[in-house]
């Protein structure tokens, strides 16, 4: 017998509610984080981000890329679940006994020897994620996302307040280390609560083989996608040093927030809206070309505000010792506008199961991107290392995306006539934006170019209301 289920209205209010997620956290914790980093300065912050580093290589191939087999299961996913948590508990296990093995020479590798106890610290959160991964992904697959803001929301805070204590009291980065794995211990015991089941391991020996086909490709992926999305840090720390890596760093925090505030809760909800449809591919390439339309309208108009405003942003918030960040904001912000559209495409491919064309894609972004980095890294220092990101993403990844998007039945002739709308509203905010006057001081400079940035994107997302309601109207014949 076959139900209709309002999919669309799901997603919908699960993505309301991922967007107050990231947007609370970013917004509660913002005053938090730039006192870390007047506290810290950018040595210290250096440290730590050698450490991130680290974490984030290691997260991205953790559980073998399995757990997003769950998401886009078209059976029970209560079935595989169990094989999943198996495995990345195994593989968590063996990448964790890694990470204290490579901790020294990687730190001495990042130019900051003093980094490794901070990063057998913060290996520890890779063993947590691999408990987790299976409940986590059953509640995307369920749209949770109002349990998975009450998840976040106590690890941000928890992890705030924990590494400014530590601080306060000369922790220095292993402050934020502490409060990491702290934050990560609670949200695990939240999450293994809240889950709808995925809690148990078991081994299913017929799983096994679809699970890694699925996965393997993925995580090759996975781990391709960090390298080409923090190869700009890599080189930065390995050539420039840890505390430029300090100041390269927060400028891409700071260019990152229209991508965490909109882009993370979009992938909460996007492959789960995606899989609803894999059955019926011409519906799901339509919904990507309304959630592409959708996410420009509102991540352009943030982001060219963003690079406009680089200097008063950085003088305002982290005050004048953080005033190299500033000429790497400016073009890190325009690299987060094309990589937020380059997710959603990510996603996308992934529940269309173009897993193994995806690891073809980022190899062939990677490659390239490499000596680029360290071109611009001689040429220009961190600032010439966020022009050649702009660059390798241009030329090298875009059309990649691309040709496998329309090899996966995307009409690219239609979705781009669908940003004409984003489009052209965000070179009016980027015109209004670079009229501001000069003078008033930092402050009121980052107060007009936001009143800027609001406005911009409250037009760009009217323009592209009929996609809103196309998302909200969707419906799904599910057996």
């Amino acid at each position: 017998m076959s139900t209709a289920e309002d999919v669309g209205r799901r997603a919908s209010r699960a993505f309301g509610w991922s967007l107050a997620n990231t947007a609370l956290a970013r917004l509660g914790t913002v005053g938090i984080g730039i006192a870390l980093a007047r506290m810290l300065g950018p040595e210290s912050f250096g440290a730590f981000a050698v450490a991130t580093v680290a974490l984030l290589a290691v997260l991205s191939i953790n559980e073998l890329g399995i757990s997003l087999a769950i998401v886009r299961w078209p059976g029970d996913p209560h079935r595989i679940a169990p094989t999943v948590a198996t495995s990345s508990i195994l593989s968590s296990a063996v990448l964790f006994v890694g990470c204290l093995i490579a901790a020294a020479p990687f730190a001495s590798a990042m130019g900051e020897p003093s980094a490794a106890p901070v990063v057998r610290v913060m290996a520890v959160c890779v063993l947590i994620n691999g408990v987790v991964a299976a409940p986590a992904a059953l509640m995307q697959r369920e749209f949770m996302q109002k349990e998975r803001m009450i998840v976040d929301q106590t690890g941000t805070w928890i992890a705030a307040l924990v590494s400014i204590g530590l601080a306060v009291g000369g922790g220095g980065a292993m402050s934020l280390a502490v409060g990491r794995v702290v934050a990560s211990v609670v949200t695990a015991v939240l999450f293994w609560r809240m889950a709808p089941g995925g809690r148990r391991p078991g081994l299913d020996p017929a799983l096994v083989r679809p699970l890694l086909r699925f996965g393997l490709p993925l995580a090759g992926a996975s781990a391709v996608v960090f390298a080409a999305g923090y190869a700009d840090q890599i080189v930065v720390g390995t050539t420039l040093g840890a505390t430029d890596l300090g100041f390269y760093v927060l400028a891409v925090n700071l260019a990152s927030w229209p991508l965490a505030v909109i882009g993370t809760p979009l992938r909460s909800v996007a492959p789960a809206l995606f899989a609803s449809m894999q059955d019926d591919r011409a519906a799901a390439a339509e919904m990507f070309g309304h959630l592409a339309r959708l996410t420009a309208a509102v991540v352009l108009p943030l982001c060219v505000v963003l690079a406009v405003a680089a200097d008063p942003v950085v003088a305002f918030l982290y005050g004048p010792e953080w005033e190299r960040s500033a000429g790497v904001l400016a073009w890190m912000a325009a690299f987060v506008a094309v990589r937020t559209l380059l997710e959603l495409s990510y996603d996308y491919l992934v529940v269309m199961r173009r897993t193994g064309a995806l690891l073809v894609v980022q190899l062939w972004w990677t490659g390239p991107s490499v000596p680029c980095l360290l071109l611009g890294a001689s040429l220009g220092g961190i600032e010439g290392v966020a022009v050649a990101q702009v660059i390798s993403v241009v030329v090298f990844a875009v059309p990649a995306y691309l040709q496998r998007l329309a090899a996966a039945g995307v009409d690219l002739r239609r979705s781009a006539r669908g940003l004409v709308v984003p489009g052209a509203v965000t070179s009016a905010t980027w015109a209004a934006a670079a009229a501001l006057p000069d003078g008033g001081g930092a402050f009121l400079r980052c107060t007009a170019a936001g009143f800027v940035a609001l406005a911009g994107t409250a037009v760009a997302v009217h323009g592209v209301r009929d996609s809103v309601r196309r998302v909200r109207e969707t419906k799904v014949e599910q057996s």
